[in-house]
């Protein structure tokens, strides 16, 4: 069965993306210079985690899902099983990428699919009409 990618929808994932690089510029930023500082690679992925996440609100629900009433305790919620589905994804990573910056990266990437669904479908659900 193909997905349901209606002009909409692609629309939505393309401000999803937009804001997706601007807030992982800042969280992977954060993440990079806490590491380049000193910082254990975990350390650092829990305080660049914890800086981005009114950051990512404010990008998330006034630009990707403008139309959707947001619920920012769900939005702390899903960021916290975010934050855990990213530190388990940066372990595995790092099983077999050995430099930090690089599985960090990586890790965000992926995470960062699981987190569209989570957000679409569990913190910023469409208004009733």
């Amino acid at each position: 069965m193909a997905p349901n990618l209606s002009r909409a929808r692609v629309a939505e994932l393309w401000r999803y993306y937009q804001a997706g690089i601007v807030n992982t510029a800042f969280g992977l930023g954060a993440y990079w210079l806490l590491v380049w500082l000193g910082l254990n690679m975990f350390v650092a992925q829990l305080i660049s985690h914890t800086m981005g996440v009114a950051f990512n609100y404010l990008t998330y629900s006034r630009h990707v899902f403008r139309d959707a009433q947001p619920a920012k305790l769900r939005f702390v919620l899903s960021y916290a099983g975010n934050y855990l589905a990213g530190l388990a994804t940066l372990w595995a990573v790092s099983q077999f990428v050995a430099n930090p910056y690089l599985a960090g990266l990586v890790a965000a990437v992926i995470v960062s699919v699981v987190n569209y669904f989570a957000l679409k479908h569990l913190v910023f659900v469409r208004k009733s009409a």
